[in-house]
């Protein structure tokens, strides 16, 4: 009777250890996926125009867009 319950025991830990590295795997893709790290430099970058204010467009390409 002991044995019967020590591998029932031991194969509830072990599904137990499994779903715990399923989800530690999951939460790895998620965060890899979720990076933010490799963005585009255009998106860090930020800009002074003739006023003194902090834009996120070049002064030329503004001025390019505003002739359209």
């Amino acid at each position: 009777m002991s044995n019967s319950q020590n591998k029932f025991i031991k194969s509830q830990k072990e599904k137990k250890k499994q779903q715990k590295k399923k989800e530690k795997e999951e939460r790895k893709k998620e965060r890899q996926e979720n990076n933010r790290k490799g963005a585009d430099l255009d998106d860090m970058l930020a800009y002074i125009d003739e006023f003194g204010n902090i834009v996120d467009v070049k002064a030329d390409e503004k001025k390019e867009d505003d002739n359209d």
